[in-house]
Protein backbone atom coordinates (compact mmCIF):
# COMPACT_ATOMS: atom_id res chain seq x y z
CA UNK A 1 0.00 0.00 0.00
CA UNK A 2 1.13 3.19 -0.61
CA UNK A 3 0.29 6.96 -0.57
CA UNK A 4 -1.88 6.98 -3.71
CA UNK A 5 -4.29 4.18 -2.40
CA UNK A 6 -6.54 6.20 -0.83
CA UNK A 7 -7.19 8.55 -3.77
CA UNK A 8 -7.88 5.90 -6.03
CA UNK A 9 -9.49 3.24 -4.12
CA UNK A 10 -12.22 6.11 -3.59
CA UNK A 11 -11.92 6.59 -7.12
CA UNK A 12 -13.08 3.08 -7.80
CA UNK A 13 -15.52 2.89 -5.29
CA UNK A 14 -17.19 6.27 -6.21
CA UNK A 15 -17.66 4.92 -10.03
CA UNK A 16 -18.71 1.96 -9.16
CA UNK A 17 -21.60 3.84 -7.34
CA UNK A 18 -22.25 6.14 -9.99
CA UNK A 19 -21.93 8.72 -7.88
CA UNK A 20 -20.27 11.93 -9.62
CA UNK A 21 -17.43 13.39 -6.63
CA UNK A 22 -19.52 16.54 -6.34
CA UNK A 23 -22.60 15.31 -5.33
CA UNK A 24 -21.01 12.72 -2.70
CA UNK A 25 -19.43 15.59 -1.85
CA UNK A 26 -22.19 17.84 -1.43
CA UNK A 27 -23.91 14.55 0.36
CA UNK A 28 -21.25 14.43 2.88
CA UNK A 29 -21.61 17.83 3.77
CA UNK A 30 -18.62 19.25 2.00
CA UNK A 31 -17.68 22.15 -0.59
CA UNK A 32 -18.04 20.45 -3.73
CA UNK A 33 -14.43 19.90 -5.08
CA UNK A 34 -13.78 17.93 -1.46
CA UNK A 35 -13.88 14.50 -3.01
CA UNK A 36 -12.14 15.40 -6.15
CA UNK A 37 -9.22 17.52 -4.53
CA UNK A 38 -9.05 13.92 -2.61
CA UNK A 39 -8.93 11.94 -5.53
CA UNK A 40 -6.31 14.35 -7.18
CA UNK A 41 -4.19 13.83 -4.21
CA UNK A 42 -4.14 17.51 -2.61
CA UNK A 43 -6.28 16.69 -0.12
CA UNK A 44 -5.48 14.27 2.64
CA UNK A 45 -8.79 13.63 4.74
CA UNK A 46 -9.61 13.54 8.40
CA UNK A 47 -9.67 10.92 10.09
CA UNK A 48 -13.66 11.95 10.67
CA UNK A 49 -14.17 12.86 7.10
CA UNK A 50 -12.65 9.02 6.03
CA UNK A 51 -15.33 7.20 8.43
CA UNK A 52 -17.70 9.23 6.44
CA UNK A 53 -16.75 8.20 3.37
CA UNK A 54 -16.94 4.41 5.04
CA UNK A 55 -20.36 5.26 6.23
CA UNK A 56 -21.41 7.06 2.76
CA UNK A 57 -20.21 3.86 1.10
CA UNK A 58 -21.53 1.17 3.20
CA UNK A 59 -18.04 -0.45 4.49
CA UNK A 60 -15.95 -0.47 7.12
CA UNK A 61 -12.57 0.98 7.64
CA UNK A 62 -11.21 -2.85 7.20
CA UNK A 63 -12.78 -3.01 3.76
CA UNK A 64 -11.99 0.27 2.60
CA UNK A 65 -8.29 -0.95 3.06
CA UNK A 66 -9.07 -4.94 2.21
CA UNK A 67 -6.93 -4.82 -1.74
CA UNK A 68 -7.80 -8.06 -2.37
CA UNK A 69 -11.93 -6.75 -2.12
CA UNK A 70 -12.26 -5.39 -5.52
CA UNK A 71 -15.97 -4.27 -4.69
CA UNK A 72 -16.71 -4.21 -1.06
CA UNK A 73 -20.13 -1.89 -1.64
CA UNK A 74 -21.75 -4.89 -3.56
CA UNK A 75 -19.93 -7.72 -1.52
CA UNK A 76 -22.05 -6.23 1.21
CA UNK A 77 -25.47 -5.89 -0.32
CA UNK A 78 -24.62 -9.83 -1.22
CA UNK A 79 -23.69 -10.78 2.42
CA UNK A 80 -26.77 -8.51 3.51
CA UNK A 81 -28.93 -11.29 1.49
CA UNK A 82 -27.17 -14.60 2.43
CA UNK A 83 -27.39 -13.70 6.42
CA UNK A 84 -31.09 -14.85 7.01
CA UNK A 85 -30.60 -18.19 5.34
CA UNK A 86 -30.32 -21.17 6.74
CA UNK A 87 -26.99 -23.37 6.65
CA UNK A 88 -28.09 -25.73 4.00
CA UNK A 89 -29.42 -23.03 1.75
CA UNK A 90 -25.71 -21.36 2.25
CA UNK A 91 -24.28 -24.69 1.37
CA UNK A 92 -26.21 -25.35 -1.77
CA UNK A 93 -25.24 -21.75 -3.06
CA UNK A 94 -21.73 -22.21 -2.15
CA UNK A 95 -21.88 -25.18 -4.16
CA UNK A 96 -23.62 -23.23 -7.00
CA UNK A 97 -21.24 -20.78 -6.99
CA UNK A 98 -18.08 -22.94 -6.77
CA UNK A 99 -19.36 -24.77 -10.10
CA UNK A 100 -20.03 -20.84 -11.81
CA UNK A 101 -16.34 -20.16 -10.87
CA UNK A 102 -14.77 -23.37 -12.22
CA UNK A 103 -17.17 -22.87 -15.70
CA UNK A 104 -15.94 -19.31 -15.87
CA UNK A 105 -12.16 -20.10 -15.41
CA UNK A 106 -12.67 -22.70 -17.76
CA UNK A 107 -14.16 -20.51 -20.26
CA UNK A 108 -11.21 -17.81 -19.83
CA UNK A 109 -8.40 -20.83 -20.45
CA UNK A 110 -10.28 -21.70 -23.59
CA UNK A 111 -10.22 -18.11 -24.75
CA UNK A 112 -5.75 -18.04 -24.85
Amino acid sequence: MNLKFIPERLTLLRTQTGVSAKDMSLSLGQRDTFIEEIEEKRLTPCMEDFLSICEFFKITPGEFFDEKNLNPTLLNQLLQKLIPLSGNALEDLLSRLSEVRDSIKKENEGSY
